[in-house]
């Protein structure tokens, strides 16, 4: 399947090279645990797409919504579902020293956060000063990605990226949501990581997001972060719109 835009490539429709960069401040990675199979998700989606239209939308905080794949057994399977989404959570609890998952789950900056409800905004970020992390892709399939650290170290980087959708909608017809018509904002289609290599001071890699295999109704976006090896908490996030919202597309 390809993705065009107004009847041209992708690559065309954005003129040039695209460059998603952070400041040199920590940006928040806020990740959704998430599943059509639970009836409890739906508000934690939408208080999630309310953000889409906030001004600090990719400079202070990456948004990613994570479905997992442990209820699709309870009669309902979530086509954005993945068994790499669940692992995932998982590898959260074990490092929060949990005895169990949930959804729906909010992670940021690789900690639990529970206090969303009702709020208009995203939690705050550390504030520290932990690096510049870019990526740059003249097709956007392959990107380049370097991070320059605020302290010089020996420190091993890994480097993340979720290829995301947006506006996709489903009619629930089994489970707990049977009856309900969800809609899905920044909803991870894939989850990517590689080990960068260091030089100079600065870590570089390469990565492909190969978004033609998307058949993205409306919207696309990418989320990069960096941990250190091996790690799950994040020390720099950026993103952006691959499509952005009211563009016109077609398959």
């Amino acid at each position: 399947m390809t993705l065009a835009v107004t009847g041209t490539s992708l690559a065309t429709a954005l003129a040039g090279n695209l460059q998603f960069q952070s400041g040199e401040k920590q940006v928040t990675l806020l990740e959704l645990f998430t599943s059509e199979g639970c009836s409890s998700c739906p508000p934690a989606e939408n208080w999630l797409a309310g953000l889409k239209h906030s001004p600090d939308l990719w400079t202070n905080f990456v948004p990613v919504a994570f479905h997992v794949d442990y209820w699709n057994s309870l009669g309902w399977k979530d086509r954005w579902s993945s068994p790499e989404f669940s692992e995932r959570e998982r590898a959260y609890a074990a490092v929060w020293r949990s005895d169990s998952i949930y959804t729906p789950c909010f992670v940021a900056n690789g900690r639990e956060w529970r206090n969303w409800f009702g709020l208009r905004k995203t939690p705050g970020a550390s504030g520290e000063n932990t690096g510049v992390l870019t990526a740059t892709s003249a097709d956007t399939n392959l990107w380049s990605a370097t991070f320059i650290p605020a302290n010089s170290s020996s420190t091993r980087f890994d480097l993340h990226a979720a290829v995301l959708a947006g506006e996709l909608n489903s009619d629930v017809t089994a489970g707990e949501n049977r009856g309900r018509h969800l809609h899905h904002e920044f909803s991870a289609l894939n989850l990517l990581q590689i080990g960068m290599t260091t030089k100079d001071g600065a870590a570089m890699g390469k990565f492909i997001t190969d978004t033609t295999r998307f058949n993205s109704e409306k919207e696309l976006a990418l989320a990069v972060w960096i941990t250190r090896a091996g790690e799950l908490e994040p020390i720099q996030a950026t993103g952006g719109w691959l499509i952005p919202p009211g563009a016109t597309t077609k398959r």
